[in-house]
């Protein structure tokens, strides 16, 4: 049997982006500057020069840069074609070395877990990636991210993985078919070793609703139909309510156990639904309850970021107490906002 290959880069790319902060680790120190390895990248080699170490004047190289030490510096340039790849260590700032340090601690994690898999079915590491890694980078931003939720709920998560393999047809030509891209061994031993290195994290589940009534008295209704979906909730699930626009909101929970959360939040809806329709309202569910992630909740906090400056740069009446009360955030249901009302 022949050996894996149990090397390989973390991320799709075979290079990093200019401008990226990237993780290295110092090799050797020469005359012109200082040869590293770029650890997410398969360890390929890139090049800081002297000139890139310090803003101010150098006295001591070696106090500012040692044989060994990892950190995070700036790509300045990239010659794919020659493999060369210049670094800065003076132009990476406090906020890019701490997303820096956060993606490759992630990263870390998730190449120890396909290589643990790789390592223990004897696949080549590229193959597993190729798959099954970069496909949840794709989608989830960061593997680490579905790995989280391949935890508590794994069937939902590497069943949409698929691969096209080739067959030759019943009439002798070659045809492409879509079949999973982890064996049951794979999928197993995956899970196997996130069992073994991840802890279970709470879930985050939401629906997201619009809701309406344009009676007397509607917003007082509309309170009230929160109410219900609050008290739908439990110890276990309890139910939180937060307005992202008049009208638009979403339901959420947490809980270690998806079916439950599933189940709390569809009769958080029908309690709200059956409450809002007796004062002649509508509910309309725009997106189901369904597991989220941590990127789904950037996503949302930068939509909900955008509507609030947009509010504020067309805001012509700054007394408004009406627009100054659709705020963002969670509904206090017994101040709420004027602007669930039309």
């Amino acid at each position: 049997m022949a050996t894996p290959n149990l090397e390989c880069r973390m991320y799709e790319s075979k290079y990093p982006e200019v401008d990226m902060a990237v993780m290295i680790q110092v090799k050797t120190i020469a005359d012109m500057g200082a040869y590293v390895s770029l650890l997410e990248y398969n360890n390929i080699e890139g090049m800081i020069l002297f000139s890139e170490l310090s803003r101010r004047r150098i006295r001591s190289v070696s106090s500012l840069i040692k044989v060994g030490r990892q950190e995070p510096v700036m790509v300045l340039r990239v010659d794919k074609e020659k493999g060369y790849i210049d670094l800065s260590k003076r132009r990476v700032s406090e906020e890019d070395i701490a997303a820096c340090e956060e993606r490759y601690n992630k990263s870390k994690l998730v190449h120890s877990i396909m290589r643990h898999v790789a390592e223990t079915l004897h696949l080549d590491l590229e193959d597993l990636y190729l798959h099954v890694g970069w496909p949840l980078y794709r989608k989830y931003g960061h593997a680490f991210e579905a790995l989280k939720l391949v935890v508590n709920d794994p069937d939902s998560i590497l069943n949409t993985l698929t691969r096209e393999v080739k067959e030759v047809g019943p009439d002798g030509q070659e045809v492409a078919k879509v079949v999973p891209a982890l064996s049951e061994d794979v999928k197993d031993a995956l899970i196997k070793t996130l069992e073994g290195l991840m802890t279970p994290q709470p879930l985050k589940i939401r629906a997201d609703i619009e809701m309406k009534c344009f009676q007397f008295d509607g917003v007082l209704h509309i309170k009230e139909a929160m109410r219900k979906a609050e008290a739908a909730g439990n110890s276990d699930c309890p139910v939180k309510i937060k307005l992202v626009a008049p009208h638009s909101m979403f339901l959420l929970t947490q809980t270690l156990d998806k079916e439950q959360g599933m189940l709390v939040l569809t009769s958080a809806i029908k309690a709200c639904t059956e409450a809002i329709d007796k004062h002649k309202g509508k509910l309309v569910v725009k997106e189901a309850p369904r597991a989220v992630s941590e990127r789904d909740d950037k996503l949302l906090q930068e939509h909900m970021a955008n509507l609030r400056h947009a509010n504020e740069e067309i805001s012509g009446d700054e007394g408004s107490d009406e627009e100054e009360d659709t705020g963002m955030g969670e509904i206090d249901l017994e101040n709420s906002p004027a602007g669930l009302q039309d």
